[in-house]
């Protein structure tokens, strides 16, 4: 799996509107995959990098206040996190131990613990979630007056990590196509989209799809598989994909949220049927991609199961290359950072 040491300074603290910058205004590394090329541009340069015919898949899943406060039955103050909810009224959560600089795992966790929060809310922990993959995680029965929603969407706030140094509103973590809200953390890729662009992009003939996939919590450690997410991809979505590979086009996945989507419920001839529920798909290059032909993400931390999904598409050596580049050029991490097009030579815009 790619390693490689990234620089604290190229970890994207704060929105880049903050930075003085407008959403389409981060920068955008295209490369091409086949002959290696990697071009250095901005966000709002993309159409110039895709073609008539082509098509852009996107998850529509809206962020939610997924941050809680709550205390331990000994007093001490964590963040809980709220994942994934479950059949039964169950949820999937994760424990966090607050610290000086944000906050870290916490993994002491047990069974039949229960959690106090702000006004009379309780949460009970019921077992480990697959503790063999995910010892992070808990399933949780929650008491929450109002139901789950209303309750965290007034008194929680956007997950955040310590290399966000503030805490910002969750009109921050939306994106234009965000519709339906159950993303535990926003569907980043997607964020440096902006009404005008997807008009610049349908005007020359690039179509835009949505899917559905609400995100757990995406802390990854080190080695560590991403857990079963909830998705749609709806009639709709299906035909054009199918469409868009009879004639020629590239289906372009916005975030490795959408990739996961698509790729569950694509046969190996690459068409794609719509569907819904839970996926637990992990793409690796083993397994590779049967209806993706580009993705457009984000930066990714090392050693993590998103480099094996891009690696399905581009191979090592393509990869190693492209983020040798940005590490070079310095592009900034995270949801809040820059963005990469891997697309492949054959069609040009």
């Amino acid at each position: 799996m790619l390693d490689f040491e990234l620089p604290e300074a190229l970890a994207a603290g704060e929105p880049p509107e903050a930075r003085g910058l407008e959403r389409d205004a981060v920068r955008l590394l295209v490369s091409r995959i086949g002959d290696d090329t990697v071009t250095h541009a901005r966000f709002g340069d993309l159409p110039g990098f895709l073609a008539s015919g082509d098509l852009l898949v996107v998850n529509a899943s809206a962020t939610v206040n997924a941050a809680l406060d709550a205390w331990r039955e000994d007093g001490e103050r964590i963040a809980l996190h709220l994942s994934s909810p479950l059949p039964g009224g169950r949820w999937i959560v994760e424990l966090r131990r607050v610290t000086a600089s944000g906050t870290a795992p916490l993994g002491d966790g047990r069974s039949g613990e229960r959690l106090a929060l702000p006004g009379g809310a309780e949460a009970r922990l019921t077992e480990p979630w697959r503790p063999e993959t995910q010892p992070r995680l808990w399933t949780a029965v929650l008491d929450f007056p109002g139901g789950v929603a209303a309750y965290a969407s007034e008194r929680g706030s956007p997950i955040r990590y310590k290399y966000v140094r503030k805490r910002w509103p969750l009109e921050f973590y939306q994106t234009v196509f965000a519709t339906e809200p159950g993303s535990a953390e926003m569907p980043s890729a997607g964020r440096a989209f902006t009404r005008k662009i997807v008009e610049r992009l349908k005007r020359k003939g690039v179509g835009v799809a949505p899917v559905v996939l609400h995100t757990g919590v995406a802390s990854l450690e080190y080695d560590e598989a991403p857990h079963p997410e909830r998705y749609r991809i709806p009639a709709a979505t299906a035909d054009a994909v199918n469409r868009t590979r009879a004639v020629g086009g590239r289906v372009v996945a916005v975030g490795t949220t959408a990739v996961r989507a698509l790729e569950t419920v694509a046969a190996t001839d690459g068409r794609v049927i719509p569907g819904q529920g839970w996926t637990d798909l992990i793409v690796t290059p083993d397994r590779g991609l049967y209806a993706v032909n580009a993705i457009l993400t984000g930066m990714h931390e090392a050693r993590s199961s998103h480099l094996k999904m891009l690696e399905a598409l581009a191979g090592r050596r393509h990869l190693a290359i492209a983020y040798q580049a940005a590490l070079r050029h310095r592009y900034l991490w995270h949801e809040f950072g820059d963005v990469h097009l891997m697309v492949p030579v054959a069609k040009t815009a």
